[in-house]
């Protein structure tokens, strides 16, 4: 098998040839036919995130078909196209897991972080952490469901049934849960950079009804706010932007330190509230709602060989949506 593999945190991905491998008791073994490049992997290539198990194999937006089956494995077949997310094992005994609550586990294990991932032409999973995803839709267009749309599903859910959604930071789970919100009857609202129209455009014609940089004020005031972008000033900007007893989501696993703010931005009942990971039951709803909602993921395809590209192109913003690595 061939991987891009981080070796040292802070440096370039490294093209190398590893022996296959073979799947333990309860894991499969995958040939990766597509990986999203998340900005998640940002974080762990440049040392944001603590401990990663390095040398490590990142991403965790994979698309693939079993290959090979570990002892114990009879819920999947040999060649079933199935995907992987980001969480990738959890210890099934804490009081998280006995609760209904995996995604805050005490012992988990994260596929590109603390276990090998899909930048490369196969991985290793564990099988009860695989969702089948059926025939339907491309590879290539289907790889950032698997973290992007699942994290901005969660942190959709978690705010709340309010119609005036801002998303703050519109790249590659925004552009997703956009379609979603507008297909659940929402009035979407983009947030980007500042002065960068393109974004703009591009928001506005998959379903915000109005679009502009992070430092405006939105026309309306907002019942929720998702923030996806790592930047912890957005967090003061969007408690100013919701209404009364509105909510702000933080739905990324990094982000910049949150700057003081006067507590008249937070009084009155607004809420802050931060997204961690996700369940396999966020995972089985979301993919059975994104057919339904017509979701169309926008895509720049990147080889495999090609994946420290694509994280330059994803920290400059130089695409829209989301970048896929294909072996």
């Amino acid at each position: 098998m061939f991987a891009m593999q981080l070796r040292a945190l802070g440096t370039p991905l490294v093209w190398t040839e590893l022996p296959d491998r073979e799947p333990g008791p309860g894991e499969i073994r995958v040939k990766v036919a597509a990986c999203g490049v998340c900005r998640t992997d940002l974080h762990v290539v440049d040392g944001d995130l603590p401990s990663p198990k390095l040398p490590i194999i990142p991403g965790h937006e994979i698309v693939g078909r079993v290959d090979a089956l570990g002892a114990g494995v009879t819920d999947l077949a040999i060649g079933e196209r199935v995907g992987i997310p980001w969480l990738g094992h959890t210890c099934g005994a804490c009081p998280y897991c006995a609760s209904g609550h995996e995604n805050l586990c005490d012992a988990p294990l994260f596929t590109g972080y603390t276990r090998d991932g899909g930048f490369a032409t196969a991985t290793i999973a564990d099988s009860r952490y695989a969702f089948p995803l059926g025939e339907d839709g491309d590879d290539v267009a289907l790889a950032p469901l698997l973290c992007a749309g699942l994290i901005g599903w969660r942190a959709l859910a978690m705010a709340g049934d309010g119609k005036r959604l801002g998303l703050y930071g519109f790249g590659a789970a925004a552009h997703i849960i956009a379609q979603v919100a507008a297909w659940q009857g929402r009035t979407v609202y983009a947030f980007t950079r500042p002065g960068d129209v393109a974004t703009q455009a591009f928001a506005k014609t998959i379903g915000a009804i109005w679009a502009g940089g992070s430092d405006e004020m939105p026309p309306d005031l907002l019942d929720a706010a998702l923030i996806f972008a790592p930047v912890g000033a957005l967090v003061p900007a969007a408690l100013k932007a919701v209404r009364k007893g509105g909510r702000v989501v933080c739905a990324g696993i990094h982000m910049s330190d949150i700057p003081s703010f006067p507590y008249s931005l937070l009084w009155e009942e607004r809420q802050i509230v931060s997204v961690a990971n996700l369940t396999r039951q966020d995972g089985l709803d979301f993919l059975k709602i994104a057919p339904q909602a017509g979701i169309t993921t926008t895509t720049s395809r990147y080889r495999l060989a090609d994946a420290n590209q694509a994280l330059d192109d994803l920290r400059a913003g130089r695409f829209e949506g989301a970048a896929v690595l294909v072996p």
